[in-house]
């Protein structure tokens, strides 16, 4: 048999008519045995004889210790998973663990941003996936959720499809899922066993078994057939020192993204994340890739296969990227610095982020080891019982003069870090236009959207209210009309009373502009006030629900961002419907609905804490509906109901949505 590699020629018609005569390079002649020597026989013509031969010199990967295992599907990830930011850090490690979940290529380190629901060992995720109307088939939790016995052990993490395989520390403490495939090794081994597998040799061994180079789906059973080579201990040390060198450097650079666990300071006041890494970790990847060819026994000539299988795998990739699997290509985001240091200010305003970071008060914190378990938080925020820089109780103001005014905050930590305040209206039109669509992009990964900063605003810009998601309390709405809208009001209507007095009966063209932008702005300020009065009464923030449902009441005071406020509304409309009745807010507000579909299905009563009163276990193990609840439901939902909920709740879906009248201009409240 004769075949012919034309995939990187340029003209390709005319390496084939080479090929044939023996002139082109990259001609073979395999023999049907030579196929077979690669576990599934795949259609892997050009593989050499030595890397064949690893495959039956060497001991499969899965065995003695080793284990390749892919993890749970929730089918629901709206439902049980969150991002780390948006969860009670006081529940991580108890109902929320760390989930890895695929994501982007990333060798040597990736941040896990998703936590799970597991309390329990997954008691209500287990609940749903056999109650899931959608999904008939499965009778037992263990269909949908696989390898549990691996959970919360210590491994290595990969994005199913990219352009090469490079595993990432799963550390210990952290689920997997269906698509986050997991490898795990005897614990001394998990350090060399990252550089083995983020090698160049392995790579092209995985390839090889797939048959394809450019973004193959690294499955798990592939993975399992694969060769392990055990290195020795000497070779072993070198490999670990090597892969923590790796990790370190991957590492630093995310010290400056601020959704990351990693996160210190934002890149322009963080030295470590500035530092080039490139030239770095491809010394490293050198000093890696040969100690692992000689752990296989791969000669001069396997090695010149190895290396120049890149032009291959490039050429692949461009004819066969396959578009849809957006989740698990190679992406790259960096986030402007203006931007950057901007969103880390606010965070310090509102006493999120330890300013003494920066000016050197605070020593970094020293790094982690790689498959330590995930801390509650940030190295960058401020460790619990210490005081921030500024104090404050979750509520920050757009408003000149006031002691909460979010502009002068920023300003303040700008000049505190030696950065140049910027000028006044400039930094405040931008935080009252531009921060929020900035920091909801920041905030978003992996389809969930949870900003932490939320901006009420009328709907010119002229005045905003921004709250901070985790000092979120049932009192917040009616301190925000008490202590900041309500006294707002009162002033820009004595202004206005103040600007027709002055004006008299007659006012001139002038005078009367200044009364009318002033009669608007007092105008969206009342509306405001008004919707701020509606919400009250019915908010109970639990922040187990997500940010997403969590403001979705609030979608009428999110004037500002029309496409988020379109969002908050679609989810407050399914609320309002049943779609998401497993919620706190949905109880909270409709327990009538809520509470008798506890009985009927096992996950809501354990969402909400009835499963005992609903549900019992037979003999076997299978959980049946109670004949008789062991409260009456009836009960249960008057215990949950409350008429001035009941109420708030008709007048908010009754009245209509106004905008109100738009304002150019602002006055202080100095």
């Amino acid at each position: 048999m004769l075949f012919i590699r034309a995939v990187a020629a340029e003209d390709k018609a005319s390496a084939i008519k080479r090929g044939i005569s023996g002139e082109f390079s990259d001609r073979f002649t395999p023999t049907l045995s030579q196929f077979k020597e690669i576990p599934g026989t795949p259609f892997a013509y050009w593989i050499g004889a030595g890397v064949r031969a690893a495959f039956n010199r060497f001991p499969p990967v899965e065995g003695h210790g080793r284990a390749v295992r892919v993890g749970l599907q929730t089918s629901d990830d709206f439902r049980f998973l969150r991002a780390h930011w948006e969860i009670d850090t006081r529940k991580r490690g108890k109902k929320w663990f760390p989930f890895a979940k695929g994501g982007e290529l990333s060798p040597y380190y990736a941040c896990l941003h998703l936590t799970i629901n597991w309390e329990e060992e997954g008691k209500e995720l287990k609940a749903w996936v056999v109650s899931n109307p959608t999904d008939p088939r499965t009778v037992h939790w263990s269909r949908r959720i696989a390898s549990s016995e691996y959970y919360l052990r210590p491994g290595m993490t990969w994005p199913l499809r990219a352009s090469r395989f490079a595993p990432q520390p799963m550390p210990s403490g952290c689920i997997f899922s269906v698509r986050g495939y997991s490898v795990f090794l005897p614990e001394s081994m998990l350090m060399a066993g990252l550089s083995i597998f983020n090698s160049k040799p392995f790579d092209y061994l995985f390839k090889a078994l797939l048959g394809r180079f450019g973004y193959p789906e690294f499955i798990v059973g592939a993975l399992q057939k694969l060769p392990w080579a055990e290195p020795s201990a000497e070779q072993a040390k070198t490999l670990s020192d090597l892969a923590k060198s790796a990790w370190s450097a991957t590492r630093a650079a995310d010290t400056a993204v601020e959704t990351s666990l990693a996160f210190t300071l934002p890149k322009p006041l963080n030295i470590s994340a500035n530092a080039d890494i490139s030239a770095t970790l491809a010394e490293t990847q050198s000093k890696i890739d040969a100690v692992v060819y000689e752990i296989f026994g791969l000669d001069e000539s396997d090695r010149q296969e190895i290396e120049g299988a890149s032009v291959f795998v490039s050429a692949e990739i461009v004819a066969d990227v396959d578009e849809n699997e957006d989740q698990d290509t190679e992406t790259s985001s960096d986030d402007n610095d203006r931007i950057a240091l901007q969103s880390w200010a606010v965070g310090v305003a509102f006493g999120r982020f330890d300013i003494r970071l920066a000016t050197g008060e605070r020593a970094i914190p020293a790094e982690p080891e790689p498959f330590d378990a995930l801390p509650d938080t940030s190295p960058g925020m401020v460790p619990d019982g210490e005081a921030p820089f500024m104090p404050c109780k979750g509520v920050l103001v757009d408003d000149p003069g006031h002691a909460d005014d979010l502009t002068a905050r920023v300003n303040a930590v700008y000049e505190c870090v030696g950065q140049q305040a910027l000028e006044e209206a400039t930094l405040r039109r931008s935080l009252a236009r531009e921060f929020f669509p900035a920091h909801l992009k920041m905030y978003t990964k992996s389809s969930r959207k949870a900003p932490i900063y939320w901006q009420l605003a009328t709907p010119s810009g002229s005045y905003s209210v921004w709250l901070y998601l985790h000092e979120l309390d049932r009192d917040m709405f009616f301190r925000v009309q008490s202590d900041y809208v309500s006294p707002k009001l009162l002033h820009e209507q004595r202004q206005l009373e103040e600007l027709r007095n002055d004006a008299g009966p007659s006012p001139n063209a002038a005078q009367r502009k200044v009364i009318d932008t002033q009669e608007r702005f007092t105008g969206e300020l009342q509306n405001l006030l008004e919707e701020v009065r509606r919400v009250a009464p019915i908010w109970k923030p639990i922040q187990d629900d997500g940010v997403v449902l969590t403001m979705a009441p609030l979608w009428r005071l999110m004037t500002q961002h029309k496409a988020w406020q379109k969002e908050l509304k679609a989810k407050w409309d399914d609320l309002a419907v049943g779609k998401f009745d497993w919620s706190h807010i949905a109880m909270h507000l409709w327990p009538e609905r809520v509470v008798p579909k506890c009985a009927t299905d096992r996950s809501l009563a354990i969402a909400h804490g009835l499963d005992d009163v609903f549900w019992t276990a037979s003999d076997d193990g299978k959980w049946n509906p109670r004949p008789t609840p062991q409260r009456p439901i009836d009960e249960l939902v008057h215990e949950r109901t409350s008429s001035a909920v009941k109420s708030a709740l008709k007048e908010l879906f009754e009245t209509t949505v106004s905008n109100g009248p738009k304002a150019r201009t602002r006055r202080s409240s100095s």
